[in-house]
Parts: structure tokens; sequence; C-alpha cells
């Protein structure tokens, strides 16, 4: 009998490669998605084939973190053996602009999905992946940073992620649950949203080299990201759902690049000069700047087998070949 995973967040670009990974391990993947008037599934569009037939193997369900009585339910209708908790406001200059919703569902929206395990009384069988952040270092405190480095949130985003980085330790240790939390450096990919700054970065150059746009706007560029590949990265949240104890790690690649160099690699890729283009904008600006973010992985290598392939300049090259094959003009 197949496996069960529950994924939050599944039609982002987490969730989607980690349903990809889900389904061809043989899991029954099941995904929570908001009700909207436009449909936004563009990233799982093609496991569409999953979703009929006669061994249907992925369903997805309406549902909200915002919504606890939903979410019980669904957990007792389910019996899921394995929960993925990826959903979130996760833009962190978007988190100041709405502090008190990016709050809401993801620090507290953690709170009640782990409530309605116990509630739904599946917590002696299922395990519990929370998608954690490296926003969480903010201010950092050492160098590079690893799972014991104290925390420093410099975000509505980031003090959401502590708030639920912290009640899961606390689940695990109170109701002894199975409980995981994943702390992910930045980890981006050719489904990356456009209003993040890699993905913003790439498609601009692609656009650029296409003739469709002439400048690129950004705030902050000489700050410094731990950069990796989505699609590995979710490799490693399920490898820490298999292990015979719960436990935290850190997923990164131990390198830090300024996002001039992102644009020196993603600009270059198409034998452009950033600097003819890319303009400042303040209001691209964080009231808190997180200036530097570097992960040692040693822990999630020795435990989990885990290490990342993809660098920053593979990662650059990777998105813009991508962008620049969807937006090049055609004869």
């Amino acid at each position: 009998m197949a496996r069960i995973a529950l994924i939050t967040g599944i039609t982002g670009q987490d969730g989607s490669y980690l349903a990809e990974l889900l389904l061809e391990k043989g899991y029954d993947v099941h995904g929570i998605v908001r009700r909207a008037s436009s449909i936004n599934r563009a990233r799982i569009d093609h496991l569409a084939a999953y979703e009929s037939g006669t061994k249907k193997r992925l369903f997805l369900h309406y549902g909200d973190l915002a919504d606890s009585v939903s979410l019980v339910k669904l957990l007792y209708q389910l019996q899921p053996d394995e929960i993925y908790n990826l959903a979130a406001q996760s833009h962190v200059r978007v988190s100041f602009d709405i502090p008190e919703y990016t709050a809401d569902i993801t620090g507290v929206g953690a709170a009640r999905i782990l409530e309605a395990i116990i509630e739904s009384g599946i917590g002696k069988k299922v395990r519990f992946y929370q998608a954690s952040s490296s926003e969480m270092f903010g201010k950092v405190q050492a160098v590079p940073q690893v799972e014991t480095t104290p925390f420093w949130p410099r975000s509505p985003y980031a003090c959401a992620k502590v708030f639920a980085h912290w009640l899961t330790v606390n689940y695990r240790e109170s109701y002894n649950l199975f409980a995981c939390s994943g702390i992910l450096f930045n980890h981006e990919s050719p489904r990356r949203g456009e209003n993040f700054v890699t993905r913003k970065i790439t498609l601009a150059a692609a656009s650029i080299k296409a003739g469709l746009q002439k400048e690129l706007h950004l705030g902050n560029i000489d700050s410094k990201r731990d950069w990796g590949f989505a699609k590995e990265y979710v490799e490693g949240m399920w490898r820490m759902l298999q292990q015979d104890q719960p436990d935290d790690y850190v997923l990164a690649t131990n390198e830090t690049h300024t996002i001039k160099e992102f644009l020196d690699a993603a600009f270059g890729r198409l034998n452009l000069d950033w600097h003819d283009h890319v303009k400042f904008d303040e209001r691209f600006l964080r009231p808190a700047e997180v200036d530097l973010l570097i992960g040692d992985y040693t822990k999630a290598k020795t435990k989990l087998g885990w290490e990342p392939v993809t660098r920053m300049k593979g990662l650059a090259e990777l998105m813009v070949d991508s962008d620049y094959a969807a937006v090049r003009p055609t004869k």
C-alpha cells in the first residue's frame, strides 16, 4: 500500500518539486490549495496525468492554514504518513507591508497544523516537516550559520518563521511527535516566483536580450546570500523524514555570493553587461537588511547523506536559459 503524503503549498516552487519527487517514489500525494477566483497551478500542471485515470495518485483539496477546522477534518480523513508544511506568505519585503497576515499564515498557520495533528489523533504515526528559513538568522551571530546558531530575525517574515520553528520543537518535545525543521538557505529555480530577486533578474536578462525590456530596477545589490537549487533541496526534506529520530537540519551550499555576482552570472550568460541596464530603486530596500547568509550543511551531509550539486553560477545560468527559451522571438 502506497504511503500517503500531504503537502501544504503544493502549487509553490518547493511544493511542485516535492510533489514530483514523492510521486516518483510511489507515494499518493495530497495537496492543499486555496480557493481563488483565478487558478494558479502552472507549476503542477505537468503532473495532471497523476490526477486522472484509474490509478490516480495526486489529489488536491481546498483548504487554508487560516482555517483550523478544515485542517483537522482533512488529517482525520487522509491519515497521512508524512506532512510537509511549505505554505507561507514567503516574500520578505512584502512581509513589512502585511505583517499581521504574514504572522497569521507563516507563523500561526504552523500552530494550526501541529494542533490538527494532535486533534485528529494521528500524532503517533505521522511524520511532520516544517519549512524553516535562513532568514531566521537575520543579523547573523556566527559565520557560517549552523543549526545551533542563535536567531536574530530582521523582518516580520523571519519572526513568524522563528515562531513556527520553535513551536515545532516544542510539539516534538511535548507530544513526542516526529517533527523536523529544515533550515533552508536561499534555493531557487526556473519555478521561482517572478517577484523574488533571482527570478526577477533572470527574467529581466532574458527579456532585455529578446528586446522586450530595457531596464531592471533593484534595491540593495551588495547583500550576500547562499544560493542553491530547489529541486535538490526537496530531496533533503524527504530524507529528514526517513531518519530513525526527528531532528533539525541546515540545507545550504556553504558558499555566499552578492546579488552583483548573481547579476554577473545571469546577464553574462546572454553576453550582456548588467551595468548598462540595472537601476537602483529605494522602494525595494527593506527597513532592516540581512547582509550576509552562508550555511554549513555538515550535519545534513553526515546524517542524511545530502549535499548540494548546483552552485550559484550554474543555477543562474539554468534559470536564464529557461526564461530566455520562454520569451525569445520565434521566426
